[in-house]
């Protein structure tokens, strides 16, 4: 009696192996070409996803600069629930491991304990950006100005439904006018 169960557990196991193997089937190829220079300065988060470092924060941005020692300082400042909630600020620092590749950054905010910041897409003119990971649990969606067309949100979801990522997990980021 048993053999015959053999079979339906193998394609149920068979079929859940390859349903999580589509799940973590996520484009994160970087961009070839960025320009630190121009990347530098104020960011707008447009959207991201939820993750327990910036929950319950809007009127986000991130702010680059040349660090004295040549790494990147990175200060990432919002709001508690509203605008109008009091401030929160968490100052870091960001590093380019491999020079021919500086859209693969690692960035830290606490010791010596880095993550990865792969700038997945990005403007021309550097007007907008898309930042992933090595994981699919991150994602945001960066503007220099606190709100985005929404045909260019569009095109960006549209990009990231190619890559395989998972839109709807996106939190649209309230942002002062």
């Amino acid at each position: 009696m048993m053999k015959n169960y053999i079979p339906l557990f193998l394609l149920t196991f068979f079929l859940i192996l390859s349903c999580k193997a589509q799940n973590t089937m996520i484009d994160k190829t970087v961009v070839k070409d960025l320009d630190i220079n121009k990347y530098l300065g104020k960011w707008y988060e447009i959207a991201r996803y939820d993750h327990r470092f910036e929950r319950g924060l809007v009127g986000v941005t991130a702010t680059y600069s040349f660090r004295e020692d040549g790494k990147i300082q990175v200060v990432n400042a919002g709001y508690k629930k509203t605008l109008d909630g009091k401030k929160s600020e968490s100052i870091g620092k960001a590093k380019i491991p491999d020079p021919d590749l500086p859209s693969k950054l690692k960035v830290s905010f606490f010791l010596f304990f880095y993550g990865d910041y792969y700038v997945l897409e990005l403007d021309n003119e550097y007007q907008w950006a898309v930042i992933g990971s090595s994981s699919d649990n991150y994602l945001w969606i960066l503007s220099r100005t606190p709100n985005m067309d929404e045909s260019i949100y569009k095109d960006l979801i549209n990009r990231l439904v190619n890559r395989g990522y998972d839109v709807d997990k996106l939190i649209k980021v309230k942002q002062k006018e």
